[in-house]
């Protein structure tokens, strides 16, 4: 009877540490996706895009997760409306045939509960290849407006535009373009 007892509550405990993955919606509003180019090596140039959509899954006890997010090209926007258009044109974006780029991560690194970083691939311009976006903040809490978790931090990579076909005006404006992502995601 004792054996049969303790096999129970060891059963029982062990089922209450097996990994429980969570689905998380990006919330577009406290979501921003950013990038920064040296500019004729004077200044910095800088743009977002304004629509993204996505979702992530995320297991902190079995130290796992995915992360699909997919970004309108068709909505980036630097504030000046000619070089947005240059931008989203064939010589850069080419939003006309390619009008969303795609990033999925299927690697998480973590410190604890923190994300760290998420490893996987960007798709842009019809070419995928890896990237790694590494946290500089990580943290989950309860939203007292949504009644529910969110999670969420600032990630960041550098990656080179001429891997992905965006030549144009090398060097003046240079190959390394610095992705900034904020994100916030709300559990489902």
């Amino acid at each position: 009877m004792k054996k049969a007892l303790l096999l129970a509550a060891l059963t029982a405990a062990f089922g209450m540490a097996q990994a429980e993955p969570v689905t998380y919606n990006i919330d577009p509003t406290h979501t921003f996706v950013t990038f920064e180019v040296q500019h004729f090596g004077t200044s910095t140039a800088r743009g977002r895009v304004e629509k993204k959509q996505g979702t992530v899954v995320l297991d902190r006890a079995a130290k796992t997760g995915k992360a699909e997010i997919t970004l309108d090209t068709t909505s980036l926007t630097t504030g000046v409306g000619a070089l947005d258009g240059h931008l989203k044109s064939k010589d850069f974006f080419n939003v006309a045939e390619y009008p969303t780029a795609q990033f999925v991560g299927d690697n998480f690194s973590f410190d604890g509960d923190k994300v760290t970083a998420v490893s996987g691939t960007l798709t842009l311009l019809g070419k995928t290849l890896p990237i790694k976006l590494v946290a500089t903040h990580f943290n989950c809490y309860q939203s007292p407006f949504l009644k529910r978790e969110v999670c969420g931090g600032d990630f960041g990579a550098t990656i080179l535009r001429s891997a992905y076909g965006l030549n144009y005006a090398l060097p003046s404006v240079s190959d390394s373009v610095r992705l900034l992502v904020q994100i916030e995601a709300a559990k489902q």
